[in-house]
This record gives C-alpha cells, structure tokens and sequence, in this order.
C-alpha cells in the first residue's frame, strides 16, 4: 500500500518569518480566525526565479508540472556540515538525472531544524553541481538546509541561485523526513501559493513511497 509521507516542518509563531495574529476567538466570537504573518521563504518553501532574477517568473506563472511527479532521493547523509555537494556526490544517480528529473538531496541536516548551526552550518550545493544540473535540464531540486548556497556569502548565494533560476530549475529548501523512505524514487509534491508577482511561498511537501495505482494511497500513513 502506498505511504505518504509529510516532508514539510511545521511553522509556529516567533520562528523567523513566522507570526500568528488572533482576529477571532470561539470565546468571543464563535470562530476562530487568524492573521499570518508569513516571510516567502519561511520554513519549507518553494523559490520561484523572481526570487533572484529581476526578470524572471513569478509564482503564478510557475509550471505546476515541475512540483509534482516522480523524484530521485539521493543520499548525502554522509556529507559534513559546511561541505559543498559537487558533482561527484552525485555519480551513482548520474545516470538517472535526465532532462525533466525531480531530484531531493537527502542531507539528514532537517535533524538540525531550531538549532543555531541550521542556518548557518549546513551543507550547500557547489556552483559546479548547479552548472551540472543546468546542463541535465532537471526540473526540480529539493534540498534539506534554508537554502542551496551559503547565505552568509553573498556571491556564493547570488550565483547558485541564479544558476538554477536562469534554467527555471523549481528550488525547494527546507525539506525533511527524507531519511524515512526505504526506497530512492518517490512521487513527489510541493505546490505554492498562487501569490501573483510572488518570489517563493512556503509549501506543504509530501512524498509517496509505493504503487499509486491504488486509489487507497489518499489515506497512506502520514508522518510528521
């Protein structure tokens, strides 16, 4: 039976870029409604080219196409923090990175989610892996860390963006629960906002490990 599997961290209020505003009660009111101060880029979330691209497409222009289908998880648990992922980690899967491939980069680095080295420490792709998958014409790549590239290099974090904006590569960051899938080809899902003129949005990632045949994978085990 199919299994889906949640990849998404959960987003609470007073996390970086994320407030919750009561407007309602059931106490006073009846119903509860709420306020969300949402930054783009919080928590799991999708870059749309506009993010770094000044000409580039827009959330509502995104082919949708791209956010779900099948997806290569790649394991990098191995890498160390700070280390660049370059092509040669990638060499068992190289024949499987096709023009259209979604390809996820499990790093086990969402473990580190809340901690101070999350942002800071993680491992990141190399200008070369990005050059690289350009060159596959990929159609997605999911990474664990905030971001693909060092953002406290503003170089090195301007020219792997734009690298893989350029070729409108779909960029999500902020995975988790790669580690979890016994298998490396799942069903991927990762669908944005429909923010017109939007940069990125946060999504809620969701992969399906087994045989989609079966109309009972809509109630697959979920976890978080």
């Amino acid at each position: 039976m199919p299994r889906i599997v949640d990849l998404s961290l959960p987003l609470r209020t007073g996390e970086t870029g994320v407030e919750f505003e009561l407007q309602s009660s059931h106490q006073t009111q009846g119903l509860q409604t709420t306020l969300l101060h949402l930054f783009s880029h919080a928590g799991t979330h999708l870059d749309a080219p506009y993010h770094f691209l000044n000409t580039g497409l827009t959330l509502e222009g995104l082919d949708l196409g791209k956010c779900i289908g099948p997806a290569i998880v790649a394991d990098l648990s191995s890498i160390e923090p700070r280390g660049l992922i370059n092509v040669e980690h990638l060499a068992a899967y190289a024949d499987r990175i096709t023009p259209g491939s979604r390809l996820l980069l499990r790093t086990d680095w969402s473990t580190r989610a809340g901690l101070p080295e999350y942002r800071i420490d993680f491992p990141r792709v190399s200008l070369a892996l990005a050059e690289w998958l350009c060159e596959r014409r990929i159609a997605l790549l999911g990474v664990e860390p905030p971001s693909v590239a060092d953002m406290a290099n503003r170089e090195e974090l301007i020219a792997v963006h734009q690298t893989l904006l350029r070729s409108e590569i779909v960029i999500v960051e902020g995975l988790t629960n790669l580690s979890v899938f016994q298998q490396d080809q799942i069903t991927f899902i990762a669908l944005p906002l429909k923010l017109v003129g939007g940069d990125g949005s946060p999504v809620r990632a969701i992969g399906i490990e087994g045989d989609l045949s079966s109309t009972s994978a809509v109630t697959g085990e979920s976890e978080a």
